[in-house]
């Protein structure tokens, strides 16, 4: 079972990967759209990267309650 910073480090890979986003910025008070201009169109690849990475499926409802880094951790961290 993956750590909240073991999932926080994957997230950082995965946003640096999909939207560029430099991983040193990335901890769990960041807003995806607000603090690191993560778009919707790229929102739906992190989505589909983390489920891969972790195993978990992420209902198209929930991702629009996953507004920064810590709720993506907490959801991920409560469902794999």
């Amino acid at each position: 079972m993956a750590t909240r910073a073991e999932i926080t480090s994957g997230l950082a890979e995965i946003l640096e990967e999909v939207a560029g986003v430099n991983p040193d910025d990335v901890a769990e008070e960041k807003s995806f759209t607000d603090d690191l201009d993560v778009d919707s169109l790229s929102m739906v690849e992190v989505v589909v990267a983390a489920e891969e990475k972790f195993g978990v499926k992420i209902p198209d409802n929930e991702v629009q309650n996953l507004k920064t880094v810590g709720d993506a951790v907490t959801f991920i961290e409560a469902n794999h």
